[in-house]
This record gives C-alpha cells, sequence and structure tokens, in this order.
C-alpha cells in the first residue's frame, strides 16, 4: 500500500469523515431558514486537489450531484494558476454550474497549505425562495454558473448583489450563504490543522492511496456477483403537465469486474420538472451500489470510477438544456427502484421491496399579515420503507435518495401562517406480507386569515403505479393529494402548481407505503394481531 498503512489509512480517512461531520453540524445550528436549520436540507464533503471526492457526510445521498459537478466545473472553467487563496466559488445551474436543480446553491473553497491547492470544502443547502414552475429551465428561478463569489478573501459584490436582486427573501438567502461559508472555513480550517499534524507528504500519500482502496474495494464487489443481465422497469405516473406514464428502464450487464447501468430505453425528457441531468443518475447509482453491493465500501471517486453508467442524452433520466429539473428528486427515487428491483433478480437478500418512491412536498407561499412580509414554506413529506427478507418495513421514514428531517409542528406554526391539523399514520398502506411494508404518513395543514395571496406547489408520486412488493409481498398502498374546501375535495391532480388557496382552506398530503415481503400467508399470527392492536390495518 505504498508508504501508508491499513491503520493509518483508517485514521486519517475517519479524520476527514469527522471534519465533514462537523461542517454539517455547523451548517445547521448557523442556518437561518427553517429547511436548513430544522430540516437539515444540506450537504457537505471534501475532494482533493483533482477534484477527486475524499470523503462525504451521510446527508442526502442525491445533493452528491451537485457537489460532484460543482469542483468538476471549478476545474473545467478555472486554469488552477487562477484560483487563489480565499476565493469561494458559487453556481446552482445544471447545465452550467454542476447543479441539479436551482434551490440547491453550492459553496465551493479551494483550500491552502503553504501557498499549494491541496483541497476543496464543498456544501449545499436547498433554498426555498419560490414556489411556481414552468416548462423550462429559464422559468425555474435564477441560473448561476460556477462564477466566483469571493476572490482573495474579497466579496465580489457585483456578483452578491445580482444575486440578492433575484431572491424574495433576502434575510433567509444571506444568513443560510453566510452559514454556507462559516462551514467551508471550519473545514478549510481542520484540514490545515490536520496536515499540520501528519505532514503533507503524508497527506498526499493518503489521498492517493484511498482511492486505490476504493477501487479495490468495489471492484472484489463486482467480482462476487454472477455474470448476466438482469433488467427491470417501473414507471412515474406522469410529469404534472400532462405526460403521463414515465418510463425508467433499466439492464444491468455484469461481466467479471465490469458492471454496467444501461438506462438507454428509458423515456424522452419531459415538459414537466421531473428530469434529472446524468450526474443527478450518477449519485443514484452510486448510493444504490453501496447499498447492495459492500456497505464496507468507501464513498470515494476511487470506488465510484469502477461503475459505468450509460445512458442517452436527452432522457428523463440524463436531460439536457432546457429541460426543468425541480423535482428531479422524484425521478431519482424511481430510478433508485429500478434498480433494487433488478438487483432483487440477483439476490433477493439483499433487496428491500419497493419504498413509497418519492420526494411528496408542501410548498406553500403567500403574504404573512403578522409579520408584513413575504413567506415560503417547504417541506418534504416520508412515507413507508420496503420490506425485506427478515423484517418489516419501516413506518414513516424518508428513503433513498433524500434524507431530510421533518419540520417539528411548533417550528412551522411560529414561522408561518399555517396550522398542522393532521399528522399521523396512514392506516392500511403497508403492503402485506410474511414481511409487512411501513406505513405512509398524513400530513393534513389548514390556512389561516393572516395568510394572504396564499399559492400551492405540491406533488406526490405512486398513485397509479403503487410500490411493488417481493418474493410474493403485495403492492404498498398509493399516494393521494387533496384540496379540502368546506368539506369538499376541489383538486383532481395529484400534482398542483400554483393553486389559488383561501382562508380556511385544509391541503392534506397522504404518502404511499412500502412493499411486502414474501407469502402473506406464511405472516405470524403474533405479528397479525400486533398490526391490529398497534393501528397499522383495520
Amino acid at each position: 500500500m505504498g508508504t501508508i498503512n491499513s491503520v493509518t489509512l483508517e485514521v486519517i480517512s475517519n479524520s476527514l469523515l469527522s471534519i465533514v461531520e462537523q461542517m454539517g453540524v455547523i451548517l445547521t445550528k448557523t442556518g437561518y431558514s427553517t429547511n436548513i436549520k430544522e430540516r437539515k436540507d444540506l450537504s457537505v464533503a471534501l475532494f482533493d486537489k483533482n477534484g477527486k471526492l475524499i470523503t462525504l457526510a451521510q446527508h442526502i445521498p442525491l445533493h452528491f450531484s451537485s457537489l460532484l459537478g460543482a469542483v468538476s466545473e471549478v476545474l473545467n472553467k478555472w486554469n488552477i494558476n487562477d484560483i487563489y487563496e480565499g476565493d469561494t466559488f458559487i453556481g446552482n445551474d445544471p447545465y452550467s454550474g454542476g447543479g441539479s436543480h436551482l434551490p440547491d446553491i453550492v459553496l465551493v473553497k479551494p483550500v491552502f497549505y503553504k501557498g499549494e491547492l491541496i483541497a476543496f470544502a464543498v456544501n449545499t443547502g436547498h433554498h426555498a425562495d419560490r414556489n411556481i414552475r414552468r416548462s423550462t429551465i429559464y422559468d425555474e428561478g435564477l441560473r448561476i454558473p460556477i462564477i466566483k463569489l469571493y476572490e482573495k478573501d474579497k466579496l465580489v459584490k457585483d456578483v452578491y448583489d445580482l444575486i440578492m436582486l433575484n431572491f424574495q427573501l433576502k434575510e433567509e438567502r444571506k444568513g443560510d450563504l453566510r452559514a454556507q461559508l462559516i462551514a467551508n472555513q471550519f473545514g478549510e480550517n481542520k484540514i490545515i490543522e490536520l496536515i499540520d499534524k501528519i505532514g503533507i507528504d503524508t497527506y498526499t500519500d493518503f489521498c492517493r492511496e484511498w482511492l486505490k482502496y476504493g477501487e479495490r474495494k468495489a471492484r472484489q464487489s463486482i467480482k462476487q456477483l454472477p455474470d448476466g443481465i438482469y433488467e427491470f422497469e417501473d414507471y412515474l405516473d406522469d410529469d404534472g403537465n400532462k405526460t403521463e406514464d414515465l418510463l425508467i428502464k433499466l439492464k444491468i450487464i455484469i461481466q467479471g469486474e465490469k458492471i454496467d447501468f444501461d438506462f438507454t430505453e428509458s423515456c424522452e425528457q419531459v415538459t414537466g420538472s421531473f428530469n434529472c441531468i446524468r450526474n443527478a443518475l450518477l449519485a443514484t447509482v452510486y448510493y444504490a451500489v453501496k447499498c447492495l453491493m459492500d456497505n464496507t465500501m468507501p464513498a470515494n471517486a476511487g470506488a465510484f470510477e469502477s461503475i459505468d453508467v450509460t445512458a442517452r442524452e436527452g432522457t428523463l433520466v440524463c436531460s439536457t438544456e432546457p429541460a426543468p429539473t425541480q423535482s428531479r428528486a422524484t425521478t431519482t427515487q424511481r430510478i433508485a427502484d429500478v434498480i433494487f428491483g433488478a438487483f432483487a433478480k440477483i439476490d433477493p437478500i439483499k433487496v428491500t421491496a419497493a419504498g413509497n418512491g418519492a420526494v411528496s412536498f408542501f410548498n406553500f407561499s403567500g403574504f404573512d399579515s403578522r409579520t408584513g412580509k413575504p413567506y415560503v414554506y417547504l417541506e418534504t413529506i416520508g412515507g413507508g420503507s420496503g420490506a425485506r427478507f427478515n423484517k418489516d418495513g419501516l413506518d414513516a421514514v424518508q428513503v433513498h435518495m433524500t434524507n431530510t428531517s421533518n419540520l417539528p409542528v411548533e417550528a412551522l406554526e411560529m414561522e408561518y401562517p399555517l396550522l398542522v391539523e393532521k399528522y399521523a399514520l396512514a392506516e392500511n398502506s403497508g403492503g402485506d406480507g410474511e414481511y409487512r411494508g411501513g406505513l405512509g404518513i398524513i400530513r393534513g395543514i389548514r390556512i389561516l386569515d393572516e395568510s394572504k395571496n396564499t399559492e400551492l406547489l405540491a406533488a406526490t408520486e405512486r398513485t397509479k403505479t403503487r410500490p411493488w412488493g417481493l418474493l410474493g409481498g403485495k403492492y404498498a398502498a398509493g399516494a393521494r393529494l387533496n384540496v379540502i374546501r368546506d368539506g369538499k375535495r376541489i383538486n383532481t391532480l395529484n400534482k398542483v402548481n400554483g393553486f389559488p388557496l383561501r382562508a380556511d382552506d385544509l391541503i392534506e398530503l397522504v404518502t404511499a407505503g412500502g412493499g411486502g415481503y414474501g407469502d402473506p400467508s406464511k405472516r405470524s399470527v403474533e405479528s397479525r394481531k400486533k398490526d391490529i392492536a398497534e393501528g397499522k390495518v383495520k
């Protein structure tokens, strides 16, 4: 292993992991908006000087697409001699800024040691500032290519002013950006502190050997899989813009130490906002590989470079400009389901049945009469996870590509002119089986009189294509979105955009459960009694 033995490799890798985990805590504690300080809609990572991922905190798997993309764009657009100590780059655009959708703003800070570039500290946070979606990327908000926000520790004020001019919740955006800056600065300080202890030569050797170790682990894991071709397909219900049954089709090809995830036959990109760019597809594949093949494999660039991903440009899973990408997270959820479904044909013991398979969300915007200011409330709502070969699925959790917390009722009602009227498990929503799928969630929010000119952007999935079971396990119950006025449901769709609301309207989101696993006739009598006693089934 060159100049680095296995013990030293482990010690340094855990030291760097500790740094990114602390960066995440700092970003959470110093964030201004509820979306960052409460829901933890953020991620952080460290890259080496060549833009190779070294370590990634366990926040939101999908965010890796933005972190990876932003660092790549920095190195593509800037000569290394034009990157200075004290620089900070900012970007969000899926097609020119390394992002995957516009609300996720990435900050990249080059780290120098005695005048030499040695790393990049990177973080992203979701800035919930808008709620209207249209049919192209140009309609979805401010597009920021990778540009310098700071140069040599000096704010590039024209860039900052231009960005702030395009946000309505300026104090939130300023506060969250400051938190992101602080987190990256902490990361830089801690990396330098570590190198002072171990020496720059040892650090450089570590980066090289750590990536080689990741590649070896990945290839060994692939080699254990049986050669062959394994296929699976699933559908998104629709794109929210009248295009239905969006096919995601996968062919996994395994030969020796090589594995290829081929999505060539997936459907074309759509005018709705559910397209995902290639980096988002890669992040999903890498997440699934770590779950299904070898969970001791490090999350670094060496491991990921051993995996091939094939996709046609201009498709739902590999979109090109000007396709909108705001809701790409739900598409990556279905991509994960498809990968798990294909792997079930290799080894069902390693695979769960389908989970709720969506990033179901509310996004309310309006004018708060209490403060005299506009507001935007965003929350993603979890659901059931799929059962596995020896355990029931979990109730009311986020699955696969998202990992945000719920917004506590107390914080929500304090911050916004809204009332949480219902928050409960959805009875009978888990798929039956020897092991039952987890339950979805019912979240009901009422509009108060203090909220004026309120509009709703909301979406859920698995209303038609319900979460599937495995080995005889049953489908889970699907999802639904209800807007209730004077006791009557007034919407007909599972996705609404700019839907006008009135005081006293109740918006109810019911998310899907998880699929069951195994023959339902084999479920124990004790388990069925417990299901009834706990109110999971009627």
